[in-house]
């Protein structure tokens, strides 16, 4: 068959696609051949592409765990649950392939906060969430924050011992709030206990209900930021610079070919990392999956030390540094909700740490190493010094967004460029 062949019955096919939905074309060329992106992304940018990869592998490995998965906390003639025995027995044992399909979603899910928490420390080293692209920002903060509860509704439904005790600390902690606390806590787990109904709402949101809020969240995400254009490395307006004839950016190039074919070189790399993770070091020293998890749950044993999945343990880290509990779910709360308010507290002139003094440079590398730290300290047993050191750490994370507006004006600013410059 000539390759001429192939390349006429390709446009014969999309001539008669364009003939009937005329709406796709110029659709696909304002989204890929005729997106202009600046010229000069780097290494930061691979993680918002790796992000939607992850998304489309936990979506697909879902579908078929779901196939064999029973929610049922009731127990089997072996005096098991059939939620745990349907992961760990049917899915891992008697499903072919099963456990290759059940790592790729538990690694996966591990994966997907990697590459997000990287996706957003790169928007606060180069400013992507300054004007124009503040709602950029804030849509991803809500995809953040649905990410968070579709992962804990996930990591609830293997039915182990984490999962079991994880989701009674996590849901009590709703009983916290004066006055409507203790209906809330029934309300949400479906009984006096967590239980049967718990497992099964549960699954209805993790399956159903979350990821179609998070997939229309992360459709908005790209179109606010297709519209406004993407940020760069320099914090240059490429707009701004345009060729007179054609109206294009000097300083952007079509978004396909060159950077879905970049994107698809990151992917590559990326997922030999995974696939090295899924065989060989599926729990990752029991980071990505606690060895208690592969107990089934007793609700009469509980284990020496209840922790959440490494994701959450920097704000759980907080929740324990506070003695009181209502103020350490606020705290834990408030530290999620205050990085929606990031556009507005910066108020530096410039985008760029490139541009930024040695100052800002600093408190934004104490920021992420403490953040680290926490993460660290959210699943240790939280002994005295731990728990100072999780609150000197946790009042410098407010600290840090709190004093903002005044330290990000501080300082010797470098001159920013008007164009990209010719290194990048």
């Amino acid at each position: 068959m000539k390759p001429g062949f192939l390349i006429r019955a390709l446009n014969g096919g999309l001539g008669w696609v364009n003939e009937r939905a005329p709406g796709m074309m110029p659709a696909y060329r304002k989204h890929m051949t005729e997106y202009y992106a600046p010229k000069n992304f780097n290494l930061w940018y691979y993680f918002g592409s790796l992000a939607l990869l992850v998304l489309v592998n936990q979506i697909v490995t879902g579908i078929f765990l779901t196939m064999h998965y029973k929610p049922d906390a009731s127990l089997n003639e072996f005096g098991i649950p059939h939620a745990f025995w349907s992961v760990e027995n049917t899915i891992m044992r008697d499903v072919d392939g099963g456990a290759i399909i059940r790592y790729m979603h538990s690694t996966g899910a591990s994966l997907f906060f990697v590459v997000v928490y990287l996706h957003m420390f790169r928007g606060l080293i180069y400013g992507s969430y300054q004007k124009p692209r503040e709602l950029v920002w804030v849509i991803g903060m809500l995809i953040f924050l649905v990410l968070m509860a579709e992962a804990f509704m996930g990591y609830v439904l293997p039915w182990g011992q984490m999962s079991y005790w994880g989701a009674q600390v996590i849901i009590n902690l709703f009983g916290a709030i004066p006055g409507i606390g203790e209906g809330l806590t029934e309300w949400i787990r479906g009984d006096y206990l967590v239980a049967d109904a718990t497992l099964n709402r549960f699954f209805a949101l993790h399956v159903i209900a979350l990821p179609l809020v998070l997939l229309l969240l992360v459709v908005l995400h790209l179109g606010a930021l297709h519209e406004v254009g993407s940020n760069n490395p320099e914090g240059v307006d490429i707009k701004k610079v345009k060729d007179k004839e054609t109206g294009i950016p000097k300083d952007g190039i079509p978004f396909h070919p060159y950077y879905t074919v970049k994107d698809l070189f990151g992917a590559g790399f990326f997922m030999i990392i995974a696939a090295f993770i899924i065989f060989f070091t599926p729990a990752m020293g029991g980071w990505f999956l606690e060895w208690d998890n592969f107990i089934a749950a007793n609700p009469m044993v509980t284990p020496e030390h209840i922790k959440p999945v490494w994701y959450f343990t920097p704000f759980y880290a907080m929740l324990r540094a506070i003695p009181d509990k209502l103020f350490g779910v606020i705290v834990m709360g408030g530290a999620t909700m205050i990085l929606f308010l990031l556009p507005w507290l910066d108020k530096s002139p410039v985008k760029s740490i490139r541009y930024r003094p040695m100052l800002h440079k600093l408190l934004i590398a104490i920021f992420a190493v403490g953040f680290v730290v926490l993460g660290w300290l959210g699943a240790q047993s939280g002994s005295d010094t731990q728990k100072l050191v999780a609150q000197i750490l946790t009042f410098y994370y407010f600290a840090f967004f709190i004093s903002m507006p005044f330290w990000s004006r501080m300082g010797q600013f470098k001159a920013v460029p008007d164009r990209v410059p010719a290194h990048d």
